[in-house]
């Protein structure tokens, strides 16, 4: 085997185990954020299509739209079990709505491009020393 072979090998093991390490982190954190504000949260992975959802996860990513294109804010939420997508129809930015916040959100999960989307969450941003 070459070095460079033993390298990629290592590096593969190395980020999916720090990768593992972070699911579960946001896992137990969301769970225990459910049990503390008794919301009666389920995990992302157990929401199905056309069901009522509520998911106490952190946002990955958001992304504005311009104010001429009034597209609507999109976000990824991540709760350590699944990734759902969270638009905000008609908005170009929502306060409080940035990358690494933990919130609370609760909607109807729908399906669009292979992936659970909620349009138009109702959401409760927690505070930031949760």
């Amino acid at each position: 085997m070459t070095n460079t072979g033993l390298l990629k090998r290592l590096s593969k093991m190395l980020t999916e185990d720090l990768e593992n390490i972070e699911d579960e982190r946001v896992q137990r954190e969301c769970r225990e954020a459910s049990a503390q504000h008794a919301t009666g949260a389920q995990p992302a992975r157990e929401c199905t299509r056309g069901a009522h959802a509520v998911m106490i996860g952190e946002l990955r990513s958001v992304e504005t739209c311009s104010r001429n294109s009034h597209t609507g804010v999109r976000a990824e939420f991540f709760d350590g079990t699944d990734t759902v997508i969270l638009k905000w129809m008609g908005r170009n930015r929502i306060p409080g709505i940035e990358p690494g916040r933990r919130i609370t959100v609760r909607g109807r999960v729908a399906n669009a491009d292979g992936m659970k989307v909620v349009y138009n969450p109702e959401y409760e941003l927690h505070s930031t020393d949760e």
